[in-house]
C-alpha cells in the first residue's frame, strides 16, 4: 500500500544515486544521505530526466524542479543534481560569459576610463583639473562620441581579456583546491596566474587604447599658451589614427615587441590586481552563508545575486585603487606621443624615480578615483552574469 505522505522512512530502496537519482525520505524533511532539506539541491540544476527513472524501474509522478516516485510500496522523492557540487561551468560557458560581461561593463565605463588616462598622462601643462572638467572639456571639444575614443580596441579585445581572466582563475582555483576547499595562499596564487595569462591579450589592448584615447588631450594641451615651447624627443605634429594604422605602424617600425611595449608595467599592475581582487572576491561572496550539499561536502550555499554582485564591486574597487601608482607608470610607458615639454622615459625604474622627484608622490595616485568608478562596475558585471550563467543558456540553445 502506498502511503500518501512520503514522510516516514522506507525500506527495500533501490541502489541510491543521490541528489539527481531517487533517495528514501526520512523524518523532518530529509534525504538519507544527502545533508540538504528537500528541494534543498534544486539551484539552478538539471531536472531528472524519466528515462533514468525508468532505469530504476520506477514511474515518475511529478515534475518542475522535484518529483515523487514509487516502487511497489516504496515512495521516493528527488531533485536536481546540486550545482555547486557536481555540475561545473565549461570552458565554453565561462569565455562566454566573461566576453559578455566584458562587452557590457566597458560600454557603461568607458568614459571615465578616457578621463582616467587623460589625466595620467598630465604632466607641467595642466589641461584638466579632475574627471568631471575633462568630461566635459571633451564633449564641448570632441562631441560626444570623443569621450569614447578607442573604445572600439576595448570591445573587440576585452572579450578575450575578460573571458581569459575569470575562465583562468577559476581553472588555476579548481587544480588548486584540496577536499573543496582553497586555502588563502591558494586563493592568491589562482590570481596571480590569472593576471598573468591576461596580459598576453591586455597589453597590445591597452597600448593601441591610450593612444587613441590621449590624442584629444594632446590637441587641447596645444592650444593652450605655452610659455616653453620647446618639444621632447618623443613629441611629433599631432596626427588622429586609428588603430589600424598605429598597428602597422608599430609593427613595421619596431615589430611585434611594439605591440608588447610596457608588457614588464602591465604584469606588475595585473598580477597584483587579480591577486588582491580574486581573494577578497571570494571571500566577501561566502559571508553569511552556510555550507550545505550532498554527502556533507561541505559546498556553500550560492550567494544572491546581490551579494556577489557587491562583492565584486567592493573586491574591483579596492584592487584598483590599491594597484593605482602601478597603473600610472604603465600608462606613462605605453603612451607613444607626448605633450609639450613633457618627460620620455627609458623603464620603470627611470619613470618611477622621475615622476617621483618632478611631480612628487601625489603623481602615483592621478586617476585612483576614475579608477574605482571603471573597476567596481566592470567586475560587479561580470559577477552578475556569472551568476545568471549566460554562457551556459547559451550553450544550451545552441546544442
Amino acid at each position: 500500500m502506498t502511503p500518501s505522505h512520503p514522510d516516514t522512512l522506507r525500506t527495500g530502496t533501490p541502489p541510491s544515486l543521490l541528489c539527481g537519482t531517487a533517495s528514501p525520505v526520512l523524518k523532518g524533511g530529509r534525504e538519507a544521505g544527502c545533508s540538504a532539506p528537500l528541494g534543498g539541491c534544486t539551484e539552478r540544476g538539471q531536472t531528472l530526466k524519466e528515462q533514468r527513472w525508468r532505469h530504476l524501474g520506477l514511474a515518475w509522478r511529478g515534475g518542475g524542479h522535484r518529483g515523487v516516485a514509487k516502487s511497489g510500496g516504496e515512495v521516493f522523492v528527488a531533485h536536481p543534481v546540486c550545482r555547486m557540487a557536481q555540475h561545473k561551468s565549461s570552458l565554453p560557458a565561462k569565455l562566454i560569459n566573461g566576453g559578455v560581461a566584458g562587452l557590457v561593463g566597458v560600454t557603461c565605463v568607458f568614459p571615465i576610463d578616457l578621463a582616467k588616462t587623460r589625466l595620467q598622462n598630465q604632466q607641467g601643462a595642466r589641461v584638466y583639473s579632475g574627471m568631471l572638467n575633462c568630461l566635459t572639456q571633451t564633449v564641448k571639444r570632441e562631441g560626444y562620441f570623443g569621450m569614447y575614443r578607442g573604445a572600439a580596441v576595448n570591445l573587440t579585445l576585452v572579450t578575450p581579456e575578460k573571458a581569459i581572466k575569470l575562465a583562468a582563475n577559476d581553472v588555476f582555483r579548481q587544480h588548486l583546491s584540496k577536499d573543496g576547499k582553497l586555502p588563502l595562499w591558494g586563493e592568491v596564487l589562482a590570481g596571480c596566474g590569472a593576471g598573468t595569462c591576461q596580459v598576453v591579450v591586455t597589453t597590445p589592448m591597452e597600448m593601441l587604447k591610450i593612444q587613441l584615447q590621449d590624442a584629444g588631450r594632446l590637441a587641447a594641451q596645444r592650444s593652450l599658451p605655452v610659455h616653453n615651447p620647446a618639444p621632447s624627443p618623443e613629441t611629433a605634429p599631432l596626427q588622429r589614427r586609428s588603430a589600424t594604422s598605429i598597428t602597422l605602424e608599430l609593427l613595421r617600425t619596431r615589430g611585434l615587441a611594439g605591440l608588447y611595449r610596457g608588457v614588464g608595467a602591465t604584469l606588475l599592475r595585473d598580477v597584483p590586481f587579480s591577486m588582491i581582487y580574486f581573494p577578497l572576491f571570494a571571500n566577501l561572496n561566502a559571508l553569511g552563508r552556510g555550507e550545505r550539499g550532498c554527502q556533507g561536502d561541505g559546498q556553500q550555499q550560492r550567494a544572491p545575486f546581490l551579494q556577489s554582485f557587491a562583492a565584486g564591486c567592493g573586491a574591483g574597487s579596492v584592487a584598483a585603487v590599491a594597484v593605482t601608482p602601478l597603473d600610472v607608470i604603465k600608462t606613462r610607458l605605453q603612451t607613444l606621443q607626448k605633450g609639450v615639454g613633457e618627460d620620455s622615459y627609458r623603464g620603470i625604474v627611470d619613470c618611477t624615480r622621475r615622476i617621483w622627484t618632478r611631480e612628487g608622490p601625489s603623481a602615483f595616485l592621478k586617476g585612483a578615483t576614475c579608477r574605482a568608478l571603471v573597476i567596481a562596475p566592470l567586475f560587479g558585471i561580470a559577477q552578475g552574469v556569472y551568476f545568471l550563467g549566460l554562457g551556459e543558456q547559451v550553450l544550451s540553445l545552441l546544442g
